[in-house]
């Protein structure tokens, strides 16, 4: 790889140790790929902060790494594996909780900010089309390069904290022009109007794509901000892929030949495909636990919830999982209030899929409008999921059942 000389000098040590493996550690993924420079980068979202990805042993690595590196530019932290600051009511373990604690200052020490979010675009961190980025979390990476039209590639902890020490990738993968087109061409013929329904269609080309690029064309109109994350994190859950293109309305994809061969035989998303994708997700009769907030929601969803909980009681674990940044606005709104009221939860900084299971609550079915969440929750917390509109999962709540 060609190396500048700052580059060269990182990685020969005369910025310190941790400088030197962070660029060993990026040349060698550089070889790998066979990249032939590096790109400097205009931010990083670090993935890997949770305790319960990381272990003890993620835990002594960033210790070691936090007394003599600070991070070249600024980076926002996912999510971890607690409320930050009510862990205790939640009902987090204290040793756990403690452990995720020690990860949070080692972060902010080196400069992270503390954003605990897997929806750093809701909370400033907002590249800009065509920036190049080292983005981890698989909901936020496909929605920066798909909804933004910045350029990451799948970031993991350790290639995030090298990006971030030394403000730098090797240009490979999404970087490059060449690796930004369509694999896949769905042409959606049931189009997708709630959360739900995006959130189907991104399982079902997940499942379709693997970690390809799809491209899908036949949608009528522009998909809201909220649509994108539902159909990006459920992509990105049953399959692997960073990137989609929607012709029309994502940034790269103007027309059906700007990001894929117009010849490509189409598979058809109808009636059909959506009712197999339900059908998998389908759950009658009594529900104990409801999760809202996977990824992280938005003021607007936060809004959402507390119209439908106005005046009303839960009869089920509620979870609304958001951003510290997002709870405070909707304290000042009021919303807050009324989901606690009704006898729901919301739970910041974390989410289901990254926190300790709680199962001294005894849960063992889950409603969410979420495609990751129901497609994790098997596996994760051995819950059986239905996945639903959100009037259907208040109701739910309200109800005790679906």
């Amino acid at each position: 790889m060609r190396l500048t000389q700052e580059e060269q000098d990182m990685l020969d040590g005369k910025h310190g140790e941790t400088v030197r493996k962070c660029m060993k550690v990026l040349v060698t993924l550089g070889k790998i790929n066979g990249a032939t420079h590096m790109i400097e980068i205009a931010n990083v979202h670090s993935p890997g902060v949770s305790y319960r990805v990381t272990g003890d042993a993620g835990l002594n690595y960033i210790k070691d790494a936090s007394e003599d590196a600070k991070f070249r530019i600024p980076a926002t932290l996912n999510t971890i594996g607690i409320d930050y600051e009510d862990w205790e009511t939640v009902g987090f373990p204290k040793d756990f909780s403690e452990k995720q604690l020690e990860i949070c200052d080692c972060y902010h020490k080196m400069g992270a900010y503390a954003t605990n979010t897997c929806t750093p675009y809701l909370v400033g961190n907002v590249p800009g089309f065509g920036e190049h980025v080292a983005w981890g979390e698989s909901s936020a990476i496909v929605f920066s390069n798909s909804v933004l039209g910045a350029r990451t590639n799948r970031e993991g902890g350790p290639t995030a904290l090298a990006a971030a020490v030394t403000g730098r990738v090797p240009a490979y993968g999404l970087h490059l022009d060449e690796n930004r087109k369509g694999d896949f061409l769905i042409q959606v013929e049931r189009e997708p109007r709630t959360d739900k329904d995006f959130a189907v269609l991104g399982y079902f080309a997940g499942k379709l794509v693997g970690t390809k690029t799809p491209v899908f064309t036949g949608f009528t109109k522009r998909p809201t901000l909220d649509n994108f994350k539902a159909m990006g994190a459920a992509l990105a859950s049953s399959g692997g892929a960073a990137l989609f293109h929607v012709v029309g309305f994502t940034p790269e994809a103007p027309h059906l030949g700007a990001v894929i061969d117009e010849k490509t035989e189409p598979v058809v998303f109808g009636q059909q495909e959506y009712d197999q994708v339900c059908a998998k997700f389908h759950l009658s009769g009594e529900v104990d636990f409801v999760v809202l907030g996977c990824p992280h929601t938005s003021i607007h969803e936060m809004r959402e919830a507390a119209e439908l909980l106005e005046g009303k009681k839960v009869k089920t674990g509620l979870w609304i999982c958001t951003s510290r940044q997002i709870k405070n606005l909707s304290d000042t709104m009021g919303y807050s209030k009324t989901i606690i009221d009704a006898g729901g939860e919301i739970v910041c900084d974390t989410c289901p899929v990254l926190c300790p299971t709680l199962t001294e609550r005894g849960y063992k079915t889950v409603a969410t409008n979420s495609g990751k969440m129901a497609h994790y929750a098997p596996g994760l917390w051995n819950l059986q999921p239905a996945l639903l509109d959100t009037d259907e999962c208040i109701r739910a709540a309200i109800e005790g059942k679906v």
